[in-house]
């Protein structure tokens, strides 16, 4: 994942942590994620490999909520611990729990993954973590306290993101083809350095903290928008969020070509465009404590 969500995105350490006013920014695009990518987070749960459904279920880095309401919707005798470093974030969580009237089976915990020690979190059958591996500083370090975490048997499910979702085409917009990319290729040394675990594969080092792993496997996502308001209204956030990164970044003519998809009132607007599309990758691992 990339500083879109540095966000949405450091789910839960100390790493390169934003203030909680850039954390209010990531909630935002955290809700539009989770809206776009509700079957297909849903779908993930559904196939991983329980020997039987969880009873206590952590959700570690949990951002606003998408995987822990999730694994809610599809354990219905479940409830889910949901750790985050960010207040914000589980304000909003904690929120979304009681509208939906599943309060009572939501805790949650404030902390740190990169904390010298980690709040008591009774000893869950599944763990599950989502676009907050690549954040932490020491990430053997955390893998090994999960596996301690487990009960034995238990699983241990981490999802990781291809970097910010992609919404044009390459050879969009009409006066500065390629444009999306340029504002990304901008950002990657920063991004490489703050997070310098992303992309990382996870198998060896799930092998290494003891966990047996028993799937590993790439979705490849491509929403056409169709029309769909969430997906542009996903794309506009993150492209402005993009803009604030990138200003100083690119020449004047792509940030010009940029201003021109962001004016919502202007006919290049990238919420008018028929081409508009979500493409990303979901990477996921199943690995067991024996």
């Amino acid at each position: 994942m990339d500083d879109m969500h540095q966000h949405t995105g450091d789910h839960g350490t100390r790493h390169g942590r934003p203030d909680e006013h850039a954390l209010h920014g990531q909630g935002d695009i955290l809700d539009r994620d989770a809206e776009v990518l509700a079957e297909i987070n849903a779908d993930i749960v559904a196939q991983l490999p329980l020997d039987a459904p969880p009873r206590h279920i952590v959700d570690l880095g949990s951002g606003t909520g998408a995987g822990t309401f999730a694994l809610l919707d599809r354990f219905p005798e479940a409830r889910v611990t949901a750790v985050d470093s960010s207040v914000e974030h589980l304000r909003r969580l904690r929120e979304k729990a009681c509208g939906r009237g599943v309060d009572a089976r939501v805790s949650t915990v404030q902390a740190d993954l990169d904390d010298a020690s980690w709040p008591r979190l009774d000893t869950p059958d599944l763990v599950w973590a989502s676009a907050a591996l690549h954040h932490v500083a020491e990430p053997a370090r955390a893998l090994r306290r999960v596996h301690d975490v487990l009960a034995p048997g238990g699983l241990f499910a981490v999802v990781e993101l291809a970097g910010f979702p992609r919404f044009l085409p390459e050879d969009a917009p009409e006066d500065r083809p390629g444009l999306e990319e340029r504002c990304h290729a901008a950002t990657a040394s920063h991004v490489a350095e703050r997070m310098p675990h992303r992309g990382a594969d996870w198998g060896p080092e799930l092998t290494a903290a003891g966990f047996v792993v028993e799937d590993a496997r790439t979705i490849p996502v491509h929403i056409e928008a169709s029309g769909r308001a969430d997906v542009g209204g996903y794309a506009l956030a993150g492209l402005r969020r993009l803009r604030s990164r990138v200003a100083d970044l690119l020449p004047p003519e792509d940030l010009a070509a940029l201003d021109r998809l962001l004016d919502v009132e202007g006919p290049h607007s990238i919420l008018g465009r028929p081409d508009l599309a979500l493409r990303t990758e979901r990477t996921v691992w199943a690995a067991r404590r024996p």
